[in-house]
């Protein structure tokens, strides 16, 4: 009995031993084959040419610009726009901005040179002109845009406390959001082709991975389709935490009682915002007085526009 013990002993052992180098021999071949399948990958890569930056206009859109700044983002627009929108109208351009026009001049002494070249390529400018507040501007009653795009918005007070930093730009979103319904283009939900999937952000909710990088583009039969709102964000804190997604979509109740409830958005798509796809733009800060109209934003993360339409 102790001999036939031992034998079944030995085999068991024997057994386990093999099975464990089976596997070891498993997870090597594996591993060996997940090191040709990089090296295939990253060479075709090489012969790939990079996508291209997603242009979310098309030479038909009547486009209006909000909070423009030094106005040099319309001005690239017009001047230099990237591939596929040379045969875009300078009079489809409607170019806005909230300061006064002796305001904008004085906190940036070259938008009067970029504004003198827009009036005469045949952009409008508007000045004084509230992003929550369109309705009140008398250059744009009545009127219906394909695309309504603010980059960068900023309640611009200078509060320090976070929380409250936060909540004053939610409050802008929401307020811009509200009046810019009304001025959007009726029509059918866009729909966009869609190059890839982008890497989820750990910040951003389930809901808001809709979108992809790389050239978009409308699909389908030509039809009219309803205008869409584009917001450029910087994509790291504090600009994650406004939530500009989610106010989009689930809007809380208006903050006076007896108010419209606010409209609700779908997001169509999200993408990486190319600041060198637009040539001669930068980004000012919301006060441009800061460091005598020199102070810029961009340094570290991505630049991201999220782009809605009206629900139905």
């Amino acid at each position: 009995m102790a001999k036939g013990g031992k034998k079944t002993s030995l085999k068991a052992a024997l057994a386990s031993q093999q099975t464990r180098l089976k596997k070891k021999q498993e997870v090597a071949h594996a591993a060996q084959h997940a090191d040709r399948m990089k090296a295939t990958a990253q060479t075709k890569a090489k012969g790939k040419a990079p996508l291209r930056p997603t242009i979310p206009f098309t030479p038909t859109d009547n486009i209006l610009l909000i909070g423009e700044g030094n106005f040099s983002f319309a001005h690239a627009l017009a001047y230099n726009p990237p591939e596929g929108l040379e045969f875009l109208p300078p009079s489809n351009i409607t170019a806005t901005a909230y300061d006064t026009e002796d305001e904008c001049y004085s906190k940036y002494p070259e938008a009067r040179q970029i504004v003198a070249a827009l009036r005469e390529k045949g952009v409008e400018v508007l000045f004084h002109v509230d992003a929550t507040k369109l309705e009140k501007t008398s250059a744009l009653r009545g009127r219906k845009f394909d695309r309504i795009m603010w980059n960068f918005p900023h309640a611009g007070k200078g509060i320090t406390d976070q929380d409250r930093n936060i909540l004053s730009n939610q409050v802008l979103l929401l307020g811009f959001l509200r009046s810019a319904a009304p001025f959007l283009v009726l029509g059918a939900v866009p729909t966009v082709h869609k190059a890839r999937k982008r890497k989820r952000n750990p910040e951003e909710d389930d809901s808001e991975d809709d979108a992809a990088d790389g050239p978009s583009r409308d699909t389908g039969p030509p039809r009219k389709t309803r205008g869409t709102i584009l917001v450029t964000l910087r994509n790291v804190p504090p600009y994650t935490l406004w939530d500009l997604p989610k106010l989009a979509k689930n809007p809380p109740p208006p903050a006076l009682t007896g108010q419209e409830p606010n409209p609700k958005y779908t997001l169509i798509r999200s993408f990486v915002f190319h600041r060198q796809a637009w040539k001669g733009y930068e980004h000012r800060m919301t006060k441009g007085e800061r460091a005598h109209g020199q102070g810029k934003t961009g340094e570290g993360g991505e630049d991201r526009t999220w782009e809605f339409c009206l629900q139905d």
